[in-house]
């Protein structure tokens, strides 16, 4: 799979851990550098996956939310912050999330590298509910406020 990453000034510490386990996996890394400001990291993100150039993106700031925000105001982007392993894979599983969020000052490199390698390896359940659902993601996004479920 052909993953971007990117971080900003507080993700550093963490993109050669996360890039080398996806690598190690044999995950193609897309490496979108680093960027002083989190919404510049976001966009880089969601241009590659939303543009084909990527399947998914991990994003790297302090807490993981600020990348997490920025980022899920992109059309087609599905992102979440997650700081364990469940929520690593299951946001791919049930929600068909793109983009992980990690906060390099919430998680060390292990821990970072094993929820990039579980969200890497999820794959969507295409399970009914979960269709629906992410249907009604798909409603929120197109109309917005004015959506009507």
């Amino acid at each position: 799979m052909r993953i971007a990453l990117a971080v900003d000034h507080a993700g550093v510490a963490l993109h050669d851990p996360i890039s080398e386990a996806l690598r190690d996996d044999g995950h193609e890394v897309e490496d979108l550098g680093e960027h002083d400001d989190y919404p510049d990291v976001a966009l880089a993100i969601g241009r590659a996956v939303a543009g084909d150039d990527a399947e998914r993106g991990i994003l790297v700031c302090g807490s993981g939310a600020g990348v997490s925000v920025a980022a899920s105001k992109l059309p087609g982007i599905r992102a979440a912050t997650c700081h364990d392993h469940y929520s690593a894979a299951q946001c791919v599983s049930h929600d068909d999330c793109n983009v992980l969020c990690l906060g390099a000052r919430v998680i060390g490199p292990a821990v970072a590298a094993e929820l990039a390698r579980a969200f890497a390896g999820a794959t969507f359940s295409g399970e009914e509910r979960h269709v629906r659902r992410l249907q009604k993601v798909f409603i929120l996004e197109r109309d917005g406020l004015e959506s009507k479920l």
